[in-house]
């Protein structure tokens, strides 16, 4: 079996055709993934049926492992943005106060928890304009104040697909509580890095925002209470369970409450309030589009997952091991690995999920190299590789294409502006982490 530096080659090979896939041939990443899995896996002596096991295990492993996560988190989303719920949510968090900035970085960080952050910009762009008037200043400092508080939980917080998978390939999908917890904390420093960012680069350029996006009458959005219950429901049960499961040993009537808070169940209790908010359309509408835009989701996550099982058949690990020799791995080291990897892979082929896919993928067989088996060490490196997944956002990002769309800012200025803070708050999440793993 290939080893040592040919291995290396052969793994950098199958990157570098992932990326040439994407961003030359434009091929679906699809099968840019399949191929360059099975390529590796050909390449490194395995034999065809072994390939091909290994591409059908690790496949439905981590299909198994997030899938209903995915789906009921889409429906949740989608339903959340159909009922004008997210509107809702963004009036009370906006409000009349001051700082507006800091506001909308806050709101974007609350919504793009269930709602994708392209969607979620779309939806609150029209919000701009009004803001902007209300604060007697800019309005790109504001939009970008939007789009970075969005993109930041889009890489960082379940039950987004991309954090989810991630954790699945780093054997940490029962850790999903631990996960929103800690990155909610590595939020913190990384929202006020945003907004003050945001306030710079947004004075150095100028957005004039095209025909505003239509808002809806107030009194056709749901109440408040019932917009904020599909998040607070899920949200509340998966950290309850991640506190029991540090309180408690999991017996008598704690096993009926952890069941509850089982991600998927908790999900799914979510699911019911958001199929209960009003709606114009079918219910039923909601559900398919939740499905449409989970299936090309779960479809890269699988892909993404067979990638990681051929690399974790190979002799990455034994490698590595035999070239630290009796030095353990420094914790701070793979840290930094996983979230150079990631920011690669986003650099190169502009997809946020398939950075964290692929990452953690590569990062997986080396986790044992640093001692990382805790609920908190794998947390901690789902986190560092979501930070590098934001790492940098540009042309080949359709994200990057609906905040300058729908902000109103020019290509060159969002090259100038948008680019950077997206580095900026990916350096700061890897800063945030690595802090986070010298108290833990």
């Amino acid at each position: 079996m290939l080893s040592g530096l040919p291995l290396l080659f052969a793994i950098a090979i199958a990157v570098v055709f992932l990326i040439f896939s994407s961003s030359r041939l434009k091929w679906h990443p699809f099968f840019g993934l399949l191929i360059a899995a099975a390529g590796l896996g050909l390449a490194i002596g395995l034999d065809l049926p072994a390939v091909v096991g290994l591409l059908k295990e690790g496949f439905g492993g981590l299909i198994g492992a997030v899938g209903l996560l995915i789906v009921l988190g889409s429906i949740i989303g989608v339903s959340l943005e159909r009922s004008g719920a997210a509107r809702r949510i963004a009036d009370l968090l906006i409000g009349n106060g001051s700082h507006p900035g800091l506001r909308l970085v806050v709101l974007g960080a609350v919504i793009s928890i269930p709602v994708f952050c392209d969607s979620g910009f779309i939806i609150l762009a029209g919000l701009l304009p009004a803001l902007a008037l209300r604060a007697g200043g800019k309005i790109a400092p504001l939009a970008l104040s939007l789009a970075g508080g969005l993109y930041l939980t889009h890489t960082l917080i379940p039950p987004t697909p991309g954090p989810l998978a991630a954790a699945a390939n780093l054997g940490a999908e029962e850790f999903v509580g631990t996960i929103m917890l800690l990155g909610a904390v590595v939020a913190l420093p990384v929202v006020f890095v945003t907004w003050k960012a945001a306030g710079w680069l947004g004075s150095r350029i100028t957005a004039i925002l095209p025909t505003p996006v239509s808002e809806e009458d107030a009194a056709t959005l749901p109440s408040l209470t019932k917009s904020l219950l599909p998040l607070l429901i899920p949200i509340f049960l998966i950290a309850l369970g991640s506190v029991l499961k540090l309180a408690t040993d999991g017996d008598g009537a704690e096993t009926y409450i952890l069941w509850l808070c089982d991600p998927t169940v908790a999900l799914t209790l979510g699911c019911i309030p958001a199929l209960l908010l009003p709606a114009s359309g079918t219910k039923a509408a909601w559900i398919g589009d939740g499905l449409a835009l989970a299936g090309p989701i779960l479809i890269i996550t699988g892909l993404g997952g067979a990638f990681g099982a051929i690399l974790k058949a190979s002799t990455l690990a034994d490698d590595v091991a035999l070239w630290a020799g009796d030095a353990a791995l420094s914790p701070t080291a793979l840290l930094c690995l996983g979230w150079a990897v990631a920011a690669l892979m986003k650099t190169a082929q502009g997809s946020s999920t398939g950075a964290l896919v692929i990452a953690s993928g590569v990062i997986a067989p080396l986790l044992p190299l640093a001692g990382f088996e805790s609920g908190t060490e794998l947390a901690l490196m789902t986190l560092a590789i979501g930070g590098g997944a934001m790492t940098i956002s540009h042309a080949n990002d359709s994200y990057f294409w609906v905040v300058t769309r729908f902000s109103g800012i020019e290509v060159a200025d969002a090259y100038r502006s948008y680019t950077p803070l997206t580095a900026i708050m990916g350096l700061t999440v890897l800063v945030s982490v690595v802090v986070l793993s010298w108290l833990f």
